[in-house]
């Protein structure tokens, strides 16, 4: 190597900061930038506009909605002859998804050969079994309708599939309460 320096060779490993204003500058401004980012994020994130959690916890309509009833109770007069609806209604209304198509072994509206093993054991065996469920048939009593009302629907699907039972007599009305 030669004994002279070349000092462009020197120029190309020194930094951009050449002098010690130039470093007070850069240390001042390393440490306030990051801190002015901070606090305009921090402003951003807090504006009224956004309103934070829980704010509205207070008002009368958020009460309101916390504790309002999950479910409600209907009390329905089961001795009300004219509400009561025919077992064609309730076969229409719930029976008829299974039955109308024979879905899930379900035996078919007006299928003699279907309904005449389950015919021989009765009504009562086929109303505890409209009522309790069986098979993939679920539990219909306690739902929209009446036990009287599955009783009728019971023996309209019977009836259809050849059986010859009774239809069932509406409940007495409750006797009036003396004052």
């Amino acid at each position: 190597m030669s004994a002279s320096h070349d000092h462009n060779q020197d120029d190309a490993h020194t930094g951009p900061i050449k002098t010690p204003k130039q470093l007070a500058w850069a240390v001042l401004l390393a440490f306030v930038v990051p801190i002015l980012v901070i606090i305009l994020l921090a402003n951003y994130v807090s504006t009224d506009t956004k309103p934070a959690a829980g704010t509205g916890a207070l008002d009368a309509q958020a009460v309101a909605e916390r504790i309002a009833p999950v479910g409600r109770v209907e009390v329905k007069d089961a001795n009300d002859a004219a509400a009561l609806r025919t077992g064609e209604q309730v076969f229409q209304a719930q029976c008829s998804t299974c039955h109308a198509s024979g879905a899930l072994g379900a035996p078919k509206l007006g299928d003699a050969g279907a309904w005449g093993p389950r015919i021989k054991n009765g009504v009562e065996a086929l109303l505890t079994s409209a009522l309790k469920g069986k098979n993939n048939m679920p539990a219909q009593g306690g739902g929209e309708f009446s036990d009287f009302e599955i009783h009728r629907a019971v023996v309209y699907m019977a009836n259809q599939g050849g059986a010859k039972f009774e239809e069932p007599k509406a409940p007495a009305p409750a006797a009036a309460a003396a004052n």
